[in-house]
């Protein structure tokens, strides 16, 4: 017979403890100096010394000459609270699981009166203290809280809550934690030495890990172990078998998880496949198969973030099973790896309570072997989606239109989008070999050096709306009715048309709010950090003096250059367009046939688009809105008959009012024109569209804002018309518009959604 090896090699002094120095430390600092206290609680998870850590500070107390923070071993009191000592009779060890009561309790006072009968204290070490009673606890409390001077408590426990809170609040509480897997693998394997045991590579760390940090738990399975094996042939040696180990603690065999992951790795859905099929007749657990595998590629994940540092965290690896698994993580690469374990992680938690395992582990190699599959062609459209013109979010949807991405017309003839193929503008065509690099048509204008002026702030003020948009798309919206009146040093003057407006722009929640977003985006842009100064001001707004959008300020032109094509606006970040129409040609002139687009100018209600920051009344002066349609390649056809249901054609979500009476069409046709009519799942003819009509100076720019604040009105469905060619103006320039009117008016169809791939724990 053989005593177990937990006790053949249980610590007799505080420096013999492994793990536990914010326990050891203090004790024996208390020991020294002599300020012991009464009563201990010693609580942590099972197996981690806590009775042990009980007996040695009875062994410090009662020691000879002690008290002392190292027992000197040769003692009577320090033989018998030794390895091999049977007890002494001035340190009781109770098991509180079977006297828990209040006679229990009762007892134990009337022993405590009781002098000690040979040492210097009678100490009472209570183990499993939580399963006292709380009648028990209370029977004992003035014992604990006053007791003689010759009685010390100890009680051990694993669950310190349990102890009621008025013995807990008259101990000295020392929490015990598990043992890390580097200072327990290094106590085996110097306890393998000591009993001439050898065991082959990767047996150790499979010990650690089913120990749990427990040193009682691993001295328990490694004993195991080591029971079962065979002598060496030759030398007589024990040695502890890796195939025997993994058997009898039933972990995953480590050739097995070799080939389950180069299978991931080359996407073999046969080998993967076949070697989860032997993992269920071999007769082992799918769910310690899945967890082995997460570890396996968690250790993946540690050597492709660390490289040659690996050896220095994963403990207990040989180097040639690092240079394996080296050679995985490069096959995979980091961002795969995490993408996988996500996956074996989500399984795992399914596999709790599920009623087949098997399938669960199935239908994660199959998830596996399509993530890696989709893995090349996910990073094709990527990179393809690079060169696009406009840049999108992760995950939103790509439509092929000829809008301002869109291909463009070559020579006159248009050219149709071709499915799959890069969005490039014709002004971002790559240049000739040879040739400078052409800057693309949409990049913003470098900002002069120089200290932030009004002037140099209205210039970026589009461009600090843009990075507003990315921000908060409420506080663009509120930000780009704001007019900028002066910047004085760091404080910026802004001019709201409604009292509403101001106050919402002060409004912050937890230090968040349109100001502060605002401030943000100045921030990015200009690199100043602005105050502000908020003022309700009805007669200005956007399109007024000193809007960088409107007529007048920077960033257009003003009411009088009229007469030359006017440029499209670059996009913004957030994917809006610039809608300016093109003053057209004179009346006399015929619609042209290669001119794919005709415009009917209608009279607008808003006054957002009317520019409020005119003199002129706004009932003087309404905006043209240009209702869009595409025209057939067949211009001669006859058109079809309208019938009773036409509706007025409207674009960009405005609805265009004809506030102006019968007989004024006849004498003011620059105010109001016919609605044209239109029927659906028909295409206007050119006869049934009328020509454009010149408008006056207060409508020769329309305010994209203005249209994008309308929300449509309800129209009855139509069937989208074929799609049309580039949209161009008469005087040849690219006329620009929202996406929303370009879904509508060309047809624009749905081609793909971008993949999403959130952020992992691993990455």
């Amino acid at each position: 017979m053989t005593t177990a090896l937990y006790r053949r090699y249980r610590p007799e002094s505080f420096g013999e403890m492994i793990g536990q120095s914010q326990v050891t430390e203090p004790l024996m600092t208390a020991l020294r100096s002599d300020r012991v206290g009464h009563a201990y609680l010693f609580s942590g998870p099972r197996g981690c010394g806590k009775t042990t850590s009980a007996r040695i500070l009875a062994r410090c107390l009662n020691c000879a000459e002690g008290p002392t923070d190292t027992p000197c071993g040769t003692c009577e009191s320090c033989v018998e609270l030794g390895r091999g000592g049977g007890g002494s009779l001035d340190v009781v060890e109770i098991d509180a699981a079977s006297h828990n009561g209040v006679d229990d309790a009762r007892d134990l006072r009337e022993r405590a009166v009781f002098a000690p009968a040979r040492d210097r204290f009678k100490i009472f070490i209570l183990d499993e203290a939580h399963m006292v009673t709380p009648q028990g606890f209370n029977a004992l409390l003035k014992l604990v809280e006053e007791p003689p001077e010759h009685v010390k408590f100890i009680f051990a426990t694993t669950e310190p809550e349990k102890v009621i809170g008025t013995i807990r609040s008259r101990t000295h509480h020392y929490p015990f934690r598990l043992v890390p897997p580097a200072a327990m693998l290094e106590y085996v394997e110097q306890l393998c030495a000591q009993e001439g045991v050898e065991v082959e590579q990767g047996v150790l760390p499979l010990v650690v890990r089913a120990g749990g940090g427990s040193p009682r738990d691993t001295l328990s399975l490694l004993d195991q172990l080591i029971a079962g094996s065979d002598p060496t042939a030759g030398t007589g040696a024990l040695t502890v078998r890796y195939a025997r180990a993994v058997a009898l603690l039933g972990y995953t065999h480590a050739e097995l998880l070799d080939e389950v992951v180069d299978a991931f790795a080359a996407s073999d859905a046969s080998a993967a496949f076949g070697a989860v099929d032997r993992v269920v007749q071999t007769g082992q657990d799918p769910r310690r198969f899945v967890d082995d595998l997460l570890e396996r590629l968690r250790d993946l994940i540690v050597v492709a973030a660390t490289g040659q540092d690996a050896a220095a965290v994963l403990r207990g690896v040989s180097a040639d099973d690092l240079t394996r698994m080296r050679r995985q993580a490069d096959a995979f690469g980091a961002a795969r790896l995490s993408r996988i374990a996500d996956l074996v992680v989500g399984t795992l938690d399914d596999m709790t309570g599920a009623t087949s395992p098997r399938l669960q582990l199935e239908l994660m190699v199959a998830r596996v072997l399509a993530r890696g599959t989709d893995a090349a062609p996910a990073a094709a459209t990527a990179s393809a989606g690079a060169t696009a013109a406009t840049p999108a979010s992760a995950g939103a949807p790509v439509a092929a239109a000829a809008s301002a991405g869109a291909p463009g017309t070559a020579g006159g003839s248009p050219v149709g989008p071709v499915e799959g193929a890069s969005l490039r503008r014709p002004e971002q065509a790559a240049p000739a070999a040879g040739s400078p690099p052409i800057p693309p048509a949409d990049a913003p204008p470098p900002l002069p050096a120089g200290p932030v002026t009004v002037e140099r702030m209205k210039d970026a003020w589009p461009r600090v709306l843009g990075r507003l948009e990315e921000i908060s798309r409420s506080s663009w919206m509120l930000a780009s009715g704001a007019r900028i009146l002066a910047l004085d040093g760091d404080v910026l003057t802004l001019a709201f048309t409604s009292q509403t407006d101001v106050g919402k722009f002060k409004h912050l929640a937890a230090g968040k709010g349109p100001s502060e977003d605002l401030r943000q985006a100045i921030l990015a842009e200009l690199g100043i950090r602005v105050k502000y100064i908020a003022r309700h001001d009805p007669a200005g707004g956007p399109g007024g003096p000193g809007d960088p959008r409107g007529p007048g300020g920077a960033g257009g032109p003003g009411a009088g250059d009229s007469g030359a094509p006017e440029v499209p606006a670059p996009a913004s970040p957030g994917g809006r367009a610039d809608v300016r129409p093109v003053p057209p040609a004179p009346d006399h002139a015929p619609p042209s046939r290669d001119a794919p687009v005709a415009t009917t100018p209608r009279a607008s209600a808003s006054p957002r688009a009317s520019g409020g920051g005119h003199s002129a009344p706004a009932a003087a002066a309404p905006v043209t809105e240009w209702a869009v349609a595409p025209i057939p390649s067949d211009a001669d056809a006859p058109p079809p008959d309208p019938g009773p249901a036409a509706f007025p054609v409207v674009a960009a979500g405005q609805l265009a009012v004809d506030d102006e009476p019968e007989d004024a069409a006849a004498t003011a046709p620059s105010r109001v024109a016919t609605l044209a009519p239109a029927r659906e799942g028909d295409v206007l003819p050119p006869s049934e569209v009328a020509p454009s009509i010149e408008s006056d100076d207060d409508a020769d720019e329309t305010d994209v804002d203005a249209v994008d604040a309308v929300v449509d009105p309800p129209v009855p469905p139509t069937v989208a018309p074929p799609l049309a060619p580039a949209l161009r103006t008469r005087n040849g320039g690219v006329q620009r518009y929202g996406e929303a009117v370009v879904r509508q008016v060309l047809g624009a169809r749905f081609v793909r959604e971008e993949p999403y791939e959130p952020p992992t724990r691993f990455s």
